[in-house]
C-alpha cells in the first residue's frame, strides 16, 4: 500500500521556536559548505568548531559522508542517490537549525537545484541558511587528496568522481566565496564566523 500524504498532518506544539530560543538564548541557522572533495570543507567545519565553542555557542556538524554511515546508510553512489543524500541532510540541518544549534554542514552537494531545495525548505520555515562556495581548483584538491578518492580514481578504482567525470555546479550567488588556494583556514574560518555574528 501506498503511503497517502493527505493523511499526514503538520502537528504544532505549544512552545513557540522563539520562546524556546528566547529561553535558552538560542538563534539556529545552517551553514552549508560546498566544493569538490579536497577542497578544505571539514577542515573549515573543523576551525569554526572550536570557534564556536570558545564563544559557547551550540552547534552541530553534518558531515556527508559521516551520514552515509547511518541516516544515509541505504543509499549509493548513483546520482537519484546522491541527491537523496542532500535533501536527507537538508532536512537534519533543518531540524538542528530549528532547535537553536548553529549548524555546519559539508557536503561536495553538486547540483544548484539540491542545495536551492534545501535553502528554500529553511526559507519557508523562517531559517536562515548561508552557502560558503570552498573554491579550490581540481588540481588542488587531487594534490591533497586527504581521502584518497583521487588517486583511487587514477588507478581505475572508482569512477563517477565529482569534478572530473562527474559533474559539479558551482554556486552562483553564495553568501560567501572562499578560495582556499589564496586563503589561510584562519582567514577563511573568521569570514563564516562573520556570517554567524551578524545573524
Amino acid at each position: 500500500m501506498s503511503e497517502i500524504k493527505s493523511d499526514v498532518t503538520w502537528h504544532e506544539g505549544s512552545v513557540s521556536r522563539s520562546e524556546r530560543w528566547r529561553q535558552f538564548g538560542l538563534h539556529g541557522c545552517s551553514i552549508w559548505l560546498t566544493g569538490l572533495s579536497g577542497s578544505g570543507k571539514s577542515s573549515l567545519c573543523d576551525a569554526v568548531s572550536v570557534e564556536l565553542l570558545k564563544r559557547k555557542v551550540p552547534f552541530s556538524v553534518l558531515d556527508g559522508d559521516n551520514v552515509r554511515h547511518g541516516l544515509s546508510a541505504d543509499l549509493s553512489l548513483s546520482e537519484y542517490d546522491r541527491r537523496e543524500n542532500i535533501r536527507r541532510l537538508g532536512e537534519a540541518a533543518l531540524l538542528l537549525a530549528d532547535a537553536g544549534l548553529v549548524v555546519l554542514v559539508a557536503a561536495v552537494s553538486p547540483f544548484v537545484v539540491d542545495r536551492d531545495k534545501v535553502r528554500m525548505r529553511h526559507e519557508t520555515v523562517g531559517l536562515q541558511f548561508h552557502e560558503v562556495f570552498v573554491d579550490a581548483p581540481i588540481e588542488v584538491c587531487e594534490s591533497r587528496d586527504p581521502k584518497s578518492i583521487y588517486a583511487r580514481f587514477r588507478n581505475g578504482e572508482i569512477s563517477g568522481l565529482t569534478g572530473i567525470d562527474a559533474p559539479y555546479e558551482a554556486p552562483i550567488d553564495p553568501e560567501l566565496h572562499l578560495k582556499t588556494p589564496e586563503l589561510s583556514v584562519e582567514e577563511s574560518c573568521q569570514r563564516i564566523m562573520g556570517l554567524i555574528r551578524h545573524m
